[in-house]
């Protein structure tokens, strides 16, 4: 399929990045009409005034700015696109240079005071941030994680040379260069003595400040005699300034005041410019109170609309099952293995039908094939949750072979059949993560509980482990990240050796991510002499030495899309996921083989006639319900609603003493099938009918999807997306590293071939792609979102997930430390019409509310399917929090504030939570309480999750409310949740496509 982009301009040095045309200030938009915001706050904004004392540099949302030192319009001297942060001026007043993220790494550039063409300082796989001045404006001194921590390192401008200043193993940031030039202090965050350091270049490092507060920004008072630094502790982001000479310190600003992480500026010896509370302040040295510079930034924004997909519910027709998980070839190549609609399939060569190997409501994942090809071993909740079977592939005997608390996954055989490795998964996140065990296989029958053996310290979210030929290595792609300040970094393989030697981190593209650390490689062949993994979308193969080093050069063996390689016995041919079709590479000449497959699922579609007598329904249009109604629902959509009338055709359900609501949208959450059959009962059993997932693993998704529409498992309906798109950088195992743009191409390909019903960036995606992404995305209909607000508004992205989450700056351009969200954040959002997601629950709210009022784990539902051990894990961490933390709650009420004002202001906001961070289904409901104690009305909460969050979706046409022709989503809970929001909590049935689950049902494992 041909994609259709704008053009795009390359950087010859860092190959596929893009590089934006700098000559312009802003990004045309593309409607005829656009929209002025005016701001005149930053959040979490920094600044720096000229040395003449005439000009105030900021970095407002990602552009740097100059604004009069008194005061005035800001004019911006550089774009858009290349999240500019943290300027600081050229001892001659030409020049600022700052941090940009134009090529998806930050680097040092310089721009004209004037604006114009910016210059790149520094270049290279590193991120390179803070930049400051020397006095003689000949070096520059930055922090940078060149050295694998961050240290402080000097550039000098007239050769370009690096000088690294420090080497300690923590992570040192922030320089500032002494008024003399002679010493440059700093920020660390060792373990043993953090603080405020200054060092003379080439010097001994001294400590002036020890403090455990989170440090930032320090800068020198022009006599040179005090540093000035921002201190973050539990009740306070505070200015704070020490005596060089005596290590004296004292805070300059109280508690009320919310002091930004930057470096402060002086207009004099004695008083000095810095950014809190939104504002540009001054202040003298003694004073208790700051005078403002008023500022404003016009920013305009596009007024565009284009075609979203459409949805056809009603189909009836059969459709290719896309959603294959885990495909395998047997060691002699006859037969591949696969899980799809929740079992375990077999495709023999040759044949187009596959057979069902397991049928049943519970789950059936992850088939490995024993080294002899006798045996499959599998996952399955059949017990309950995921345990580790094995099936004898001659007798049909199925075989548990381990059964621990906590769900298992990823099985996977040792050469010689003897045992099979897999992963315990973190019992409170199933994105987080994982520790890796053996069985014994070979046990007697009287041995009742085989043999189990730890084997490694657990891991953040790995890849299937393969074995080494010899039994003696495990090979696995986990996460190398690049310093411990940022958490991203790269996927590697991490070979473990048995024998207890040290593990090691080896790769075939040094720098160069792997795939998605699910089942896509590394993959060990048979005879030990390669391995195949998934890199930029394809599929590779290298050599490798017994203990899996590498030797020889990557082969590409595939150029469309591949995912999940599995080898023959012989080492001869690999099995992968060819998007949607099972294809074969032979490695000796390189032919491909398709095996096509037959398998469709039909959407569930009732066909009965139901009425619900209700007392009171909420139709979720108007503030106040409707009094003694029948909901007449034919099959899957209401027919009509009517004042109620007894003896109507139909199967009754008699609700005349509760309250009917539209079905809730739960609209940020992570899934993945190791929490089994009981994920979708679970969503169902809190009036959750639609999930929004944006960001999953594409083939486990569409699994969900399918077996849940065709009424295989109960379950809400699915809106999906693939993995995050992230940039060169990335975290989760669900991450999708975008190298080039021939790899993005087949990444949006992929997306329209496999029906996704977004696209979700992640943080380390520059905007120049992101851009393209949202071009491509809107020309198909799908709908994009990601964690920033601006730029991103300005090109059309639709929506942001989270007031706070994670940034790759360090701190968000969207909520401060105090949880504060000023009027860009605001004004911005409401007038753009971007949809946010706060997770305000993620942020705080579920263990605020869950420390405020026990009793919130008492819900029946949350019972039902999580365990007191974790429940009590769960409630203790959230008292520690609570305790190491004494100015969490009053921060919360910030955050909480914020939720408010973006709701007064018109910003079109939805409840969604990240769980599994937090507990699937009951979070959403702390989500609806946390907006209805930050001042919404019931109405408005039950809005954000019912109709404002379908018109995100774009099925707001079918969904999001109860009104004639719609489909038929609905829950009956006791109460009045209109009044009482905890009231949405009394589920009594839920009615998902016209389907009726009572609540005894969904609570009750099949």
């Amino acid at each position: 399929m041909k994609t259709v982009y704008e053009p795009v301009w390359r950087n010859a040095s860092v190959p596929f990045l893009i590089f934006v045309c700098l000559f312009t200030t802003h990004i045309r938009a593309a409607g005829i009409d656009s929209i002025q915001v005016n701001v005149t706050q930053g959040t979490n904004m920094a600044a720096d005034l000229s040395p003449n004392k005439s000009q105030i540099a900021i970095d407002l949302q990602g552009t740097i700015w100059v604004v009069p030192a008194s005061g005035g319009t800001a004019r911006p001297i550089t774009d858009n696109l290349g999240d500019c942060r943290q300027p600081s001026w050229s001892p001659d007043g030409q020049q600022v240079a700052f941090h940009a993220f134009w090529d998806g790494r930050y680097h040092l550039w310089m721009v004209s005071k004037n604006g114009g063409k910016p210059k790149q300082l520094t270049t290279g796989i590193y991120d390179d941030r803070e930049p400051h001045w020397s006095p003689d404006g000949k070096r520059i001194v930055f922090s940078s994680d060149r050295s694998g921590n961050y240290d402080i390192w000097q550039l000098t401008l007239a050769d370009g040379k690096l000088t690294q200043l420090t080497s300690n193993p923590a992570n040192e940031f922030n320089p500032a260069f002494s008024p003399d030039g002679t010493q440059v202090a700093f920020a660390s965050d060792r373990t043993d003595a953090p603080g405020i350091y200054v060092v003379a270049p080439g010097g001994t490092e001294k400590i002036i400040s020890p403090t455990n507060a989170k440090l930032a920004g320090p800068s020198w008072q022009p006599t040179g005699s005090h540093v000035f630094y921002n201190a973050l502790t539990n009740a306070q982001s505070g200015l704070a300034t020490v005596s060089v000479s005596d290590s004296k310190m004292q805070m300059l600003t109280d508690v009320a005041e919310d002091v930004f992480p930057f470096r402060a500026s002086w207009f004099s010896a004695n008083e000095y410019l810095y950014t809190a509370d939104g504002l540009l302040k001054r202040r003298k040295l003694g004073s208790t109170t700051a005078q403002t510079i008023p500022f404003q930034a016009i920013i305009s924004l596009p007024k565009n609309t284009y075609k979203r997909k459409t949805y056809d519910f009603d189909a009836k027709t059969p459709q290719k099952v896309l959603g294959i998980k885990g495909a395998t070839i047997a060691p002699d190549g006859q037969q591949i293995a696969f899980a799809a609609l929740g079992d375990l399939w077999i495709l023999a060569k040759g044949s187009k039908t596959p057979q069902r190997l397991t049928q049943g409501p519970t789950m059936e994942l992850e088939p490995n094939w024993s080294p002899d090809g006798t045996k499959l071993t599998y996952v399955s909740d059949r017990n309950g949750n995921m345990d580790v079977w094995i099936r004898d592939m001659k007798t049909g005997e199925d075989k548990l072979l381990s059964d621990m608390t906590d769900d298992l996954h990823y099985p996977s055989w040792s050469p010689d059949g003897s045992k099979v490795a897999f992963y315990q998964s973190d019992p409170r996140n199933a994105w987080g993560r994982s520790t890796l065990y053996t069985v014994d296989v070979t046990y007697t029958a009287d041995v009742t509980v085989p043999k189990t053996r730890k084997l490694h310290e657990s891991v953040f979210v790995p890849s299937q482990a393969t074995w080494s030929a010899d039994g003696k290595t495990i090979a696995i792609s986990a996460l190398h990240p690049y310093s411990s300040r940022y958490r991203e970094g790269v996927s590697e393989v991490l070979l473990l050796s048995l024998d207890g030697k040290n593990d090691r981190y080896v790769s075939p593209a040094p720098a160069h991510s792997l795939a998605t650390r699910g089942q896509n490689g590394p993959v060990w062949s048979p005879d030990g002499t390669k391995m195949a993994y998934v890199l930029d979308g394809l599929l590779y193969v290298t050599d490798v030495q017994a203990d899996g080093s590498i030797t020889g050069k990557p082969r590409q063996l595939t150029t469309e899309q591949s995912d999940t390689p599995s080898w023959t016995g012989d080492s001869k041919s690999l099995l992968f996921l060819a998007t949607e079709t099972l294809k074969q590479v032979y490695l000796t000449d390189g032919h491909i083989e398709s095996h096509p497959m037959e398998l469709t699922w039909q959407n569930s579609q009732p066909t009965a006639q139901l009425v619900i007598h209700a007392g009171r329904l909420f139709d979720g249009t108007t503030n106040t319900y409707r009094q003694n109604v029948d909901i007449v629902i034919d099959g899957n959509r209401i027919r009509s609603i009517v004042p109620h009338q007894a003896g109507r055709t139909g199967t009754v359900i008699d609700a005349s003493n509760k309250t009917v609501m539209p079905g809730l949208f739960e609209m940020h959450t992570h899934q993945h099938s190791m929490v089994g059959e009981k994920i979708g009962r679970l969503w169902l059993s809190f009036g959750i009918t639609s999930v929004r997932e944006p960001g999953a693993d594409p083939y486990d998704a569409l699994e969900r999807k399918e077996s849940w529409a065709s009424g295989t498992r109960p379950g809400p309906r699915q809106f999906f997306t693939g993995g995050l798109t992230d940039g060169t950088r990335i975290y989760y195992g669900a991450a999708t590293s975008i190298n080039s743009d021939e790899q993005l191409d087949r990444e949006l390909n992929r997306s329209v071939r496999l029906g996704y019903d977004l696209i979700k960036t992640y943080v380390r995606m520059p905007d120049a792609m992101q851009q393209r992404i949202t071009t491509f995305a809107h020309a198909h209909g799908m709908p994009v979102s990601s964690h920033e607000i601006f730029p991103a508004m300005r090109y059309d992205v639709d929506a942001v997930e989270h007031i706070g989450g994670t940034s790759r700056r360090g701190y968000s351009p969207k909520i401060t430390a105090m949880n504060r969200s000023y009027q860009d954040v605001i004004q911005l959002l409401a007038k753009s019409g971007m949809n946010i997601t706060p997770t305000a629950s993620l942020q705080g709210g579920f263990s605020v509310l869950g420390t405020r009022d026990p009793k919130l784990y008492e819900n029946r539902q949350y019972k039902a399917f999580y365990s007191e051990d974790y429940s009590n894990a769960l409630q203790a961490s959230s008292a520690q929090y609570a305790k190491l933390s004494p100015g969490y709650l009053s921060n919360f009420g910030n955050l909480e504030k914020g939720v408010k004002a973006l709701v007064d202001a018109g910003a079109h906001v939805t409840t969604g939570t990240d769980s599994p961070f937090v507990p699937y289904g009951l979070s959403l409901h702390t989500e609806l309480q946390v907006f209805v104690d930050a001042g919404l009305t019931p109405y408005q909460a039950l809005r954000s999750a019912t109709i404002w969050a379908a018109e995100t979706v774009g099925v707001s046409k079918d969904l999001g409310s109860i009104e004639p022709g719609k489909l038929a989503d609905l829950v009956i809970v006791n109460g009045d949740p209109l009044t009482n929001i905890k009231d949405a909590l009394n589920v009594e049935q839920v009615i998902k496509n016209g389907v009726v689950f009572p609540i005894d049902q969904l609570l009750t494992r099949p």
